[in-house]
Order: C-alpha cells, then structure tokens, then sequence
C-alpha cells in the first residue's frame, strides 16, 4: 500500500485516539517523509498546503522538569520494582537524556563500560542519530550493575543483543528489544507520589544541564539531538536564572528578589539625563 496524504492524516487520528501527544506524532511523521526521500517531499509539501502538516501541541503537554526530591523518590522506587529493566532505562533518561525508543533500541554494540561512553543508533530525528554520550558515574555504575544481570540471566552479551530485553513480566529474549516499559514506569510514578510523563526525564536531564552552568547550546544539542528553538530559548531562561543564584550568592545585599534589586537601583540613579 503506497503511502499518501490521506495515510498519513489516518495515522495521526489514530495516533491521537492512543492519546500520543502531538509533538511527538509530528516527530514521528516528520522522521517517515525524511527517509521518503523525494516523495516524502511531494508528500510534505500537499499535507502543508491542506494545513495538516503539523498538529497543534497541546498547552498540558508542555514538558516539565523533575526536582531533585521527585528524582530520588523515582529512583528508589525504580530500584525497588520487579523489572530489573526500569531502573537503568531511568538512569538513561535522566543522566544520557536518551528518548524512550533510543532506550529499548539500545544494543551492546553501543555501549563501551570500559570508555563510559555510548553510541545512539536510530532516532527520531536526523540530529539524534549517531550522537555519542558520555556516561556519568551514576549511570555507568547502574549500567555495570544491570550488564551483570545480564550476563547471569542470559549467559553471554553479544553485541547485537538489546540492552533492554524483550519479555513480561521478565526479559526472554535478548534478540528483540523490549516493547514498552510503560507498566513498571506507572509502578514506580506511583511508589515515588510522582506526576509526570516518562519524556520529563529526558527534559530533566537537559533542564539540569542549563542549571549546571557548563552547558552551551552546542554543548545541549550535541548531547540530546534535536532540540526547538523555542525549547533552547527555555534553557537559556534557566541558564540566566542559575548564573544570577551564582552571583547573588556573593553578595550581601541579596534579600530582594533580582527584579526588586534591578529596580531599586534604577530608581537610585535617578531619572537618566
């Protein structure tokens, strides 16, 4: 069957009735016409004419970022859960920024323990694709810990075997990824008294990027592949706001709210001449 216009608005109604979110179909759409080649264009180009190219993203999908506590309880709550998958696919998320399918997509050809570092293979997107990773402490220490379950449940670590396992309640077969990890990730939302989506992990880890000072633009999209001009505005805000905490530290007179201090200081000066 040849995909057309109409084929793709179907499969955005019924990507919405499984109440996907926007964003992510428009991403899931826009990856299909890129590797459509020329028709992929012709096609791109009637679905913008019709207006139904992109669909509306939803104000209550609006990514938020976890705080420290709510990581924390997460995180226990992960480590504590039956799937032995849940825990490090968090850790991924939080501490590599990995999207859910660059996860359960993960193959130990990617992962180099001894170097901490970790390869993307296919994404969503053409900037995600082939990213290297570094892998923090943290992370490595959870990806040592699952790679010795591994080995124990399965015998070997062959490099085209999954990271993450296809089966349920527990992983059978390393040759297949796993599908889903949506009901140990309900679990553990549920142990920890946290609300939130399992992508506000991956804007945890680029929130906590900006907050961390060390990041530039370049630094957030080489780590986390495609990320909206509008999104790199929002980190921007966040790098801003965590530069003045640092220099405000410094000082004594800091009891104000930055805005109140700016305007105190602009009415000291007097009217300009």
């Amino acid at each position: 069957m040849a995909v057309s216009d109409i084929t793709i608005t179907e499969y955005q109604t019924a990507r919405l009735k499984e109440k996907a979110a926007a964003k992510s179909i428009n991403e899931e759409v826009g990856f299909l016409l890129r590797i459509m080649g020329e028709r992929g264009d012709f096609l791109r180009a009637k679905l913008r004419r019709r207006k139904v190219l992109k669909l509306k993203s939803s104000t209550a999908s609006v990514a938020r970022a976890f705080t420290v506590e709510e990581k924390a309880a997460m995180l226990a709550a992960a480590k504590a859960c039956r799937s032995r998958s849940i825990y490090p696919a968090l850790m991924l998320a939080l501490h590599a920024g990995l999207r859910d399918a660059e996860i359960r997509g993960l193959q130990w050809s990617r992962v180099n323990l001894e170097k901490a570092v970790l390869t993307v293979a296919e994404s969503k997107t053409e900037a995600g694709e082939g990213r290297t990773i570094p892998i923090n402490g943290d992370a490595l220490a959870a990806l040592v810990e699952h790679a010795k379950w591994y080995l124990k449940r399965f015998g070997t670590m062959r490099p085209e075997h999954f990271v993450f396992p296809f089966g349920k309640p527990q992983p059978t077969d390393p040759t297949r990824a796993a599908t889903t990890f949506r009901t140990a990730w309900a679990k553990v939302r549920e142990a920890a008294g946290v609300t939130g989506r399992w992508h506000d992990s991956r804007h945890t880890f680029i929130t906590d990027l900006a907050e961390s000072g060390q990041a530039s633009d370049e630094t957030i999209r080489d780590l986390a592949g495609h990320v909206s001009k509008q999104m790199l505005k929002h980190y921007s805000h966040i790098r801003m706001e965590a530069k003045r905490r640092a220099v405000d530290a410094l000082s004594v007179n800091n009891t104000k709210p930055p805005s109140s201090r700016v305007v105190q200081a602009q009415q000291s000066l007097g009217p300009p001449s």
